[in-house]
């Protein structure tokens, strides 16, 4: 591990200034992904910027009749508070179904949204990423791909975002607050948050520099079932193949409305609200969603090893929106 500097900061702005004024800080808060890459060398920040003395742990309702949950609120307080477990199940289910118990005791709301793919050849410093080396290369198109995106990717990258917790909260249609070096404060819509590979693979979200994400504010929730689905190589502590955070409300025997967002297709979370538009009267009982399905994977191709999600992800949304517009609505 390469040496550096350290320094606590006393104010979210005094943080993002302290940011700005190295050109290789980084924040760290529980530290869960930024202290492994830092370890392999993949992250090699001169300065860390520690922001865990701010106060931004709690987790309020908003007059909208939503929640703001601090960008510090570690992920085992977020999935269990009461307020969550009943009005944002999806997001509840997909915190429980990442990582582990003792992660999820460290890692926080900010640091989830921010951490970095799992590629093999981005962790891997002997090999070309562009990612981790702009204009080196892409190791993951001709090589071992089993886990990488089959939408949304380009010749640069077809890296994936590993996260579940941002999934559910793109379902939800949250929005991010954070603050400048300069103190101005702006929110950015979650869907806008994170962005796809293009010519910048190095670039994961919209955040400018120095820019410290304070909050995730969740609106009021949407009417429905709430489903988060998981597919893995192996029942805990691995990351998604393919997972779907969905919301369906339903009046009779037809689907009224639908949200669908989706893990590891992408460099980001993904939504096509298309996609969800194309379920609005569809009967509950259908067993098969393909005209959703399609949309979702408008323009979907595998690598090889990763062929199989393309099929998978078609199987996985039939059977979570028939779930959850099957089931018995949810009690107030």
């Amino acid at each position: 591990m390469k040496a550096f500097s350290y320094e606590r900061a006393s104010s979210p702005q005094g943080a993002a200034s302290a940011a700005a004024s190295h050109p290789n800080a980084k924040f760290i808060a529980g530290g869960t992904n930024l202290l492994d890459l830092m370890k392999v060398e993949v992250e090699t920040p001169n300065h860390l910027i520690d922001v865990n003395r701010l106060k931004l742990d709690a987790i309020t309702d908003t007059p909208e009749g939503g929640l703001s949950v601090g960008a510090l609120v570690r992920n085992s307080d977020l999935a269990a508070d009461p307020r969550v477990r009943n009005r944002y199940g999806v997001l509840s289910r997909a915190l429980l179904a990442g990582a582990s118990g003792q992660l999820r005791n460290k890692a926080t709301t900010g640091g989830n949204l921010l951490q970095r793919t799992r590629c093999y050849y981005f962790y891997d410093v002997t090999k070309p990423c562009n990612k981790r080396e702009p204009g080196s290369g892409c190791s993951a198109i001709d090589g071992f791909n089993r886990i990488h995106a089959v939408v949304g990717a380009s010749p640069k990258c077809i890296a994936t975002h590993p996260s579940d917790m941002a999934v559910a909260m793109l379902a939800l249609g949250a929005s991010v607050q954070t603050v400048s070096p300069d103190g101005s404060a702006r929110t950015i819509p979650i869907a806008a948050f994170h962005r796809l590979p293009g010519n910048t693979p190095e670039r994961d979200t919209n955040l400018e520099p120095g820019e410290l994400i304070t909050s995730v504010t969740l609106p009021p929730p949407p009417p429905g079932v709430q489903v988060y689905r998981k597919v893995r190589d192996r029942a805990s502590y691995a990351f998604a193949v393919v997972s779907v955070a969905a919301i369906v409300d339903r009046r009779g025997g037809a689907i009224t409305s639908a949200r669908l967002a989706f893990g590891g297709l992408a460099h980001k979370p993904w939504r096509v609200p298309a996609a969800e538009q194309a379920l609005a009267g569809a009967p509950a009982a259908t067993a098969s969603y393909n005209a959703a399905a399609d949309l979702v994977l408008a323009g979907a191709r595998g690598y090889g090893f990763n062929d199989f999600k393309i099929p998978l992800t078609r199987r996985t949304l039939a059977s979570v929106v028939g779930e959850a517009a099957q089931a018995p609505p949810a009690r107030a």
